[in-house]
């Protein structure tokens, strides 16, 4: 086996897809590990991957861990393998958890995003000198390039960036419904409001790489005297900027509980 993947979830999942349909590991060497058994079965199924044991772990080169960071203490004890190099999606379970729990430095800490499952995720990466040393981080970029962008980031920051970037979707999704909440209330029906909304998100992101600053794309909608600066105004009345600010503190503070939780 090229790669197991420990739980398939809807990340694992996006990521057996991604490298698959890319021809970045042949389904055929990719090991499917799962508590839902029948989920597991259906997917192997349809994919070409296997369902693998707990035993058959030590055969694998490289083990993907998408687990929530509360399951880790529990399993780590049947995960940690020689010779192999773990990859780990855990939010704020640090590397030194990692080596410490797994018994090994070859261990890579991945942070990817929702978006992983339409091929848009942002993925910051980091290890050890170890795992670059035996090929661990290059893997780990290819895997997580073929579902998006992968970064190369300090340890320090994978909590913010945890807190922006991997829970932004869901901010991006109260930002969309208020919206559309916004657009019923004015008469437009739900589901053409809802729909404005969400393709308004994806173009006004399309937008935003096209220019410096994102002052830049508000400065040219918001018209002196317009419609738009009446509304940016209400929405500096009602706190969205630092709503949204304070949402990104709080997440990365979360991050950081929950790595001192694992400690």
């Amino acid at each position: 086996m090229k790669l197991a993947i420990v739980g398939v979830g809807k990340l694992g999942l996006a990521l057996l897809e991604g490298v698959t349909a890319r021809g970045v590991i042949p389904a055929g060497e990719i090991g499917l590990l799962d508590a839902h058994s029948a989920r597991v079965e259906e997917i192997a199924a349809r994919t070409g991957a296997r369902v693998i044991g707990r035993s058959q772990l030590a055969g694998a080169q490289r083990v993907l861990v998408s687990l929530q960071p509360r399951v880790f203490p529990e399993v780590s004890e049947w995960l940690a393998q020689e010779n192999v190099g773990y990859i780990s999606t855990m939010a704020g379970v640090s590397i030194s958890t990692l080596v410490r729990r797994l018994g090994t430095q070859r261990v890579v800490r991945v942070m990817p995003n929702l978006a992983a499952t339409i091929g848009r995720s942002q993925t910051a990466i980091t290890g050890p000198k170890e795992a670059q040393d035996a090929g661990d981080l290059a893997f780990a970029h290819t895997l997580f390039g073929a579902v998006g962008d992968a970064y190369d980031l300090p340890e320090h920051l994978f909590n913010a960036f945890t807190g922006m970037s991997a829970s932004g979707p869901a901010y991006a999704a109260v930002v969309a419904e208020a919206l559309a909440d916004g657009g019923v209330r004015m008469g437009l029906p739900r589901a053409l409001a809802n729909e404005l909304a969400a393709k308004l998100l994806v173009a006004s992101g399309e937008l935003l790489q096209r220019r410096a600053h994102p002052a830049m794309l508000k400065d040219e909608v918001a018209s002196p005297g317009g419609t738009t600066i009446a509304g940016l105004a209400a929405l500096e009345n009602a706190g969205v900027r630092g709503g949204l600010i304070q949402a990104v503190i709080e997440a990365t503070r979360r991050g950081t509980e929950l790595g001192r939780d694992q400690e």
